[in-house]
């Protein structure tokens, strides 16, 4: 039970790391990041919340790496529709500022990679099952057998000229989080000698098997 609850708190604290870092590289005010950019116009063209967006991409993206073969598991879930109500509950609550210029925009920018980074480290340690953006990547690393950092800044393209056609806000941070958010995700991963292709993944219902499992012991 005890393994388990660590596993828990791992998803809960890298969920909620992932959503403040996705917030401040909104506000950062130079340039969404990649998925952003695709949020933001997923929700100016259909008319929702940038949050629900997010929660809609998710379901599209978790029902393309299930056909993959990845497992999806309560990480997934949690990931997938937690994350979305986090952002636009930060968003509301309006505790991270927006950049008042293009210097403490750089700078915001630069700590929510890190905080992304970090987030999606830990929820992928939990190995309950990685988020639907991040099993794209992993489905791309064991597909291709590029390196992580290179899967994941190529997933980040696509969304982000798909984002732009939409009318997501496109700038220099787009361009600057391109290639540094693959790039921190490595180095982030190296740091801890984490392999996310590694990771054996848990279904919802082995997590629930476990569950009960330590119930009787």
């Amino acid at each position: 039970m005890k393994n388990l609850a660590l596993r828990g708190f791992r998803l809960i604290f890298g969920t909620i790391m992932f959503a403040f870092g996705i917030v401040l590289t909104v506000n950062a005010n130079v340039g969404y990041a990649p998925w952003d950019v695709f949020h933001a116009g997923l929700s100016r063209t259909i008319g929702i919340s940038f949050g629900q967006a997010s929660i809609i991409t998710g379901v599209v993206v978790v029902t393309i790496v299930t056909v993959a073969g990845e497992k999806i598991g309560i990480g997934t879930l949690v990931s997938m529709l937690v994350t979305g109500l986090l952002i636009d509950l930060i968003f509301y609550l309006g505790i991270i500022p927006v950049a008042s210029s293009l210097v403490v925009g750089l700078v915001m920018l630069a700590i929510g990679i890190f905080v992304l980074s970090a987030g999606t480290y830990y929820y992928m340690r939990s190995a309950f099952g990685a988020g639907p953006r991040d099993n794209l990547m992993v489905v791309l690393n064991r597909k291709t057998r590029l390196p992580i950092g290179v899967c994941r800044s190529l997933v980040e393209l696509i969304v982000t000229l798909a984002g732009w056609l939409m009318g997501g806000m496109v700038g220099i941070g787009t361009l600057i989080s391109v290639v540094a958010i693959g790039f921190c995700i490595q180095l982030t991963f190296a740091l801890f000698k984490f392999k996310a292709s590694e990771v054996e993944h848990e279904t919802v219902v082995q997590t629930y098997r476990n569950f009960r499992s330590c119930l009787k012991k």
